[in-house]
């Protein structure tokens, strides 16, 4: 099978080892510090390229995002033209949290054209994870859910990330029933269901048709469907930094379930 990874990517500036995130007017300095490539689709391609995984990545992506991630074993689609301006996230991370600020670039455009490209990747054996922001839930809902006619062997899931916007969307809940996973962590969970508590959300979306994949961080993760509430343990470590943490918890998911694993595996793999 192959997983193609559709969504945003970022020149990613990380300040790592912070003991605390700055106030208003306040300079915090760190002695680590990273540049590299982010974004959902490109941490979860990535990583799932190292796992052994046949991945294409669908993206937006500068000339030395490009370079960079030819040693990586992806097939890559460029969204992005010719002197287009790259997106730019700023990461302030503690060893519990992150804060980010991003400049979005030519990702203010992805969605568009990823739109226009969706069906020329459609193929049999193949699983589409989306990692963006959909502005038209029904429009994506649809879309999924015509393919599905075409290509009976292509499964699908979507990371939306925290975009308080969406829970407004009336088709939220169509989109999610049309794919095979959701994956959210707990204040998307909540976020996304209006609740004011985990309790409470959680039946709420043991209601869709997806499966929701909970990620609850050092609290490991949990597969929801109506007929089924597993939860599977992470293992005690000690976190370095947790930007991207999320991305990579699907990667290991992802693959061990176009492998064929069980589900207590495929929440174990992604731990």
């Amino acid at each position: 099978m192959t997983l193609i990874c559709a969504g945003e990517a970022f020149e990613d500036l990380i300040f790592v080892g912070l003991d605390r995130l700055p106030d208003l007017g306040e300079e915090i300095k760190t002695d680590r510090f990273h540049a590299t490539v982010g974004g959902g689709a490109v941490i979860t391609a990535v990583q799932a390229a190292r796992l052994g995984m046949r991945t294409e990545l669908v993206s937006a992506l500068s000339d030395a995002t490009c370079r960079r991630l030819r040693n990586e074993r992806l097939t890559i689609t460029n969204l992005r033209k010719r002197n287009e301006p790259h997106a730019v996230t700023a990461v302030m991370s503690t060893g519990r949290d992150r804060a980010f600020v991003t400049y979005n670039g030519i990702n203010s455009q992805l969605e568009t054209r990823l739109a226009k490209v969706f069906g020329r990747k459609l193929k049999a054996d193949s699983h589409i994870h989306f990692c963006f922001y959909p502005h038209d839930c029904r429009y994506w809902a649809d879309r999924i859910t015509r393919s599905r006619a075409r290509q009976v062997n292509t499964s699908y899931s979507w990371d939306f990330g925290w975009n308080e916007p969406l829970g407004n969307d009336r088709g939220l809940l169509d989109l999610i029933d049309a794919l095979d996973f959701i994956f959210i962590n707990e204040a998307e969970a909540r976020l996304y269901t209006g609740s004011g508590t985990l309790a409470e959300a959680i039946p709420r979306w043991r209601e869709r048709k997806a499966i929701t994949i909970l990620k609850l961080g050092r609290e490991g993760a949990v597969w929801l469907r109506p007929d089924k509430e597993l939860h599977v343990a992470a293992p005690r470590v000690k976190a370095v930094d947790t930007t991207g943490a999320g991305d990579s918890f699907n990667a290991g998911f992802l693959v061990a379930w176009m492998k064929g694993q069980t589900p207590q595996q495929c929440l174990a793999a992604g731990n």
